[in-house]
């Protein structure tokens, strides 16, 4: 069976992005980027909008406000393009212009279970907001790793990431800091019907 991971990056106050700053907001390390370079082979899973955003970065476009792409940044779009990579849409349509892009139009959850069942190695998001939401309602994700950059994006930040999540309980297997700064944990995640409390007397 496959192993499912939700792949956060994240400010400290839970944005994936902010307006106006860099990619991993100017904080990369050599220490975080050696581990990056180190990463199992996995098979991303992504929705139209994450899709529409990457393959336009594989393509040559820069985020804006950017001239051009730091040579990590470069680098990180080069992995994910060699990448396999499934996308799930309705919207989109065949051919895919991202080399290694499969698209599947049917249900995410369904898809990735059935994923999951028949096959093995590691699946995991990329960003993607919506998805990774839905596939930890559905109870299909084994890993919950957050990279926590040490930025408070509060004027600028752009994806709040856990709006609209259900309660979750997290169980901590693993945490490490990179570079002295960037903070990573991962957890086992186990979503809650209730509140732990709800109906003691």
């Amino acid at each position: 069976m496959a192993e499912l991971l939700v792949d956060f990056i994240t400010s400290l106050d839970g944005y994936a992005s902010g307006d106006g700053w860099p990619g991993w907001w100017g904080l990369q390390g050599p220490e975080y980027l050696a581990w990056l370079g180190e990463q199992p082979e996995v098979t991303y899973l992504m929705g139209a909008n994450t899709y529409r955003l990457m393959s336009g970065f594989a393509a040559g476009q820069v985020p804006a406000g950017t001239d051009e792409f730091t040579a990590d940044e470069g680098e990180s779009v080069d992995v994910l393009t060699r990448a396999s990579k499934v996308v799930f849409s309705a919207s989109l349509t065949e051919p895919l212009a991202w080399a290694h892009t499969t698209l599947v139009r049917t249900d995410a959850v369904a898809a990735v279970r059935t994923m999951k069942d028949g096959g093995s190695g590691i699946l995991s998001t990329i960003g993607s907001l919506s998805l990774s939401r839905s596939l930890l309602r559905a109870g299909l994700v084994d890993r919950f790793r957050v990279v926590m950059f040490p930025v408070i994006t509060g004027a600028t930040g752009a994806e709040r990431i856990y709006d609209g999540y259900p309660d979750v309980v997290l169980e901590m297997t693993e945490s490490r800091t990179f570079d002295g700064r960037i903070q990573l944990v991962e957890y086992r995640p186990r979503v809650l019907e209730h509140p732990p409390l709800q109906g003691a007397t």
